[in-house]
């Protein structure tokens, strides 16, 4: 009797201990969910209807981004949260810390470009903030459950973000495209999971690993279900990251929403995205260290999964770059970019290697800067001329010198051209392609048709570099060799009286963009990259390809 109230009391304890762990390791997003709370109080009080509450949006988020901070200086392993739905490694702290960075600085151009207004602005930031903890779970899911979950706390408040304009019917079309979209996607990647858990039993990652080690070697790597299962999780997956086919809502969306909303869902929600795709198919190819390692699953994997999203990145990849050339509005330009960007991240992804997981890592971080500058100067923009369309930027050098001068950095930033942080992001995901295919080619059977694809990715994305450059160079040339509409028409073009804020933040942006590009190898960045990665994937080698499962080396 007193034995079994004494294990009790044992397991209470212990289970209070792995709480306050998990909370604490939460930490982050326990500050942005009382931040959520905090504003939807305030909105209790009719005479606090003039105060904006985006400086205590900004203020909260920074105390979450320090925290996060802490522990990426303290991070040393793996671990799991809440009996294993999440997981707290290097990996989760690096997104964290991405989400929580372009968070700021998002909150702070919607300071400067004054949407949301007063009234709106505490349901604006409870979006934007909800937004942002579903992004970030997505980063740490470690089950299916918890996959899907996040996938939806991440999407139901971009919904509402992509129509927050009111009374502008393209917004409330962008945001019902952006729902049926959605809902249709969700409901695939829901079938799909029910799939993988009816058929092995388990949604935990780890588990379904294992199970399709099985799964293959018993099918010689044909097995129906398992590939019905995975197609319909990845669709999920391709709508987050909008990528080919699922892209139809990018453009719409983003030409309808706000430019401050469209700058939000290029950068984070591809992020979170790339995120969830890149901890699925590492932890499905048994790469993880909370996976049992056998280099037959992850050749195995690699041949089938990792095949996948390489052909869906090359199509991505060609697909938005064809498409931008025909566009006017600057938001529908930038959005087939945000896909062609796409498809090149997914390619680091194709090669399931710890080098390719951490170049996409590193290409966030140039994403995060370059794609919210230029969506920064078009909102600026907007403010100044009362339109997006590429017309309204004719002669803009002579009109507004900084804007142009800032948004033709991030231009040729998204183009790859040296010495900006965008060559330099690009870089990294080729030569992780290159050393892919040496890899594959060196396999024990040697994967050729692996090694071809690697390969392939490598010419399709420097292909589509090349092709990229029309359509920046048509915004370029628009802005410094055109004429203004007013001079066309016999009269004086009038300068953009720019505030200063808007200045200054373009300019940071664009200062950034420069001086991480000439300076990578001095910036820790390259190094944090890594780390990201140091914690979560185990280095997949030649020389391991022969011994036996358990053997796979840890570290670099």
């Amino acid at each position: 009797m007193y034995l079994h109230q004494w294990l009790e009391a044992l397991q209470i304890t212990n289970l209070e201990k792995g709480l306050g762990k998990d909370l604490l390791h939460f930490a982050p997003e326990l500050v942005l969910c009382f931040t959520i709370v905090l504003m939807l109080f305030l909105r209790l009080f009719t005479g606090l209807n003039r105060l904006h509450l985006g400086s205590i949006a900004l203020v909260l988020t920074a105390v979450a981004l320090l925290i996060n901070w802490d522990a990426w200086q303290n991070a040393g392993g793996s671990d799991v949260m809440f009996t294993g739905l999440l997981v707290f490694d290097n990996f989760t702290l690096f997104i964290r810390f991405f989400l929580l960075t372009f968070t700021l600085l998002i909150i702070w151009l919607t300071l400067l470009t004054g949407i949301p207004d007063y009234e709106d602005s505490a349901d604006f930031y409870v979006l934007l903030l909800g937004a942002v903890v579903g992004m970030s779970l997505m980063a740490s899911a470690n089950h299916l459950l918890m996959v899907f979950i996040a996938v939806e706390m991440a999407s139901l408040p971009s919904y509402a973000l992509a129509g927050f304009l009111k009374g502008k019917r393209r917004s409330s079309e962008a945001a019902l495209k952006y729902v049926v979209y959605g809902g249709g996607a969700s409901g695939v990647m829901l079938y799909g999971i029910s799939l993988l858990a009816g058929k092995f039993g388990t949604a935990y990652m780890p588990d379904l690993a294992a199970g399709i080690t099985v799964a293959l070697k018993a099918t010689n790597g044909l097995d129906p279900i398992l590939l019905l299962g995975m197609l319909f999780v990845l669709v999920g997956f391709a709508f987050k990251i909008s990528a080919v086919p699922f892209h139809f809502w990018c453009p719409d969306v983003f030409e309808g929403a706000a430019a401050e909303v469209a700058a939000f869902l290029s950068v984070a929600s591809k992020g979170a995205g790339l995120a969830l795709l890149g901890r699925f198919a590492f932890a499905m190819a048994g790469l993880t260290k909370l996976s049992v390692p056998d280099p037959n699953t992850w050749l195995q994997t690699a041949q089938y999964l990792g095949m996948a999203i390489a052909v869906f990145a090359a199509i991505t990849a060609t697909f938005g770059n064809l498409a931008a050339y025909l566009q006017t509005n600057m938001k529908r330009l930038l959005a087939y970019s945000t896909i062609a960007h796409a498809g090149y991240m997914m390619m680091g992804l194709a090669t399931l290697t710890r080098d390719g997981l951490s170049a996409v890592l590193f290409y966030l971080i140039a994403y995060l800067f370059m794609n919210l500058g230029a969506f920064a100067v078009v909102a600026f923009l907007r403010n100044q001329t009362g339109s997006e369309d590429l017309s309204s930027y004719r002669g803009l050098m002579q009109r507004a010198p900084v804007m142009a001068v800032t948004l033709g950095v991030f231009l040729f930033s998204l183009l790859g051209m040296p010495p900006l942080i965008g060559f330099a992001a690009k870089f990294q995901i080729f030569y992780a392609l290159f050393e892919a295919g040496k890899l594959y080619s060196h396999a024990q059977p040697p994967r050729s048709g692996l090694s071809f694809t690697m390969y392939a990715l490598l010419v399709i994305g420097a292909l589509n570099t090349v092709i990229s450059l029309v359509y920046y160079i048509k915004v370029l040339k628009v802005m410094a060799l055109d004429r203004p509409v007013e001079d066309l028409e016999g009269g004086t073009p009038a300068p953009l009286r720019v505030p200063w804020g808007a200045a200054l933040y373009s300019s940071l942006l664009a200062a950034a963009v420069f001086l991480l590009g000439i300076l990578p190898n001095w910036y820790p960045l390259i190094d944090y990259s890594q780390q990201g990665v140091s914690h979560f994937v185990l280095e997949p080698s030649v020389d391991i390809l022969e011994r036996p499962p358990g053997m796979l080396r840890t570290g670099r």
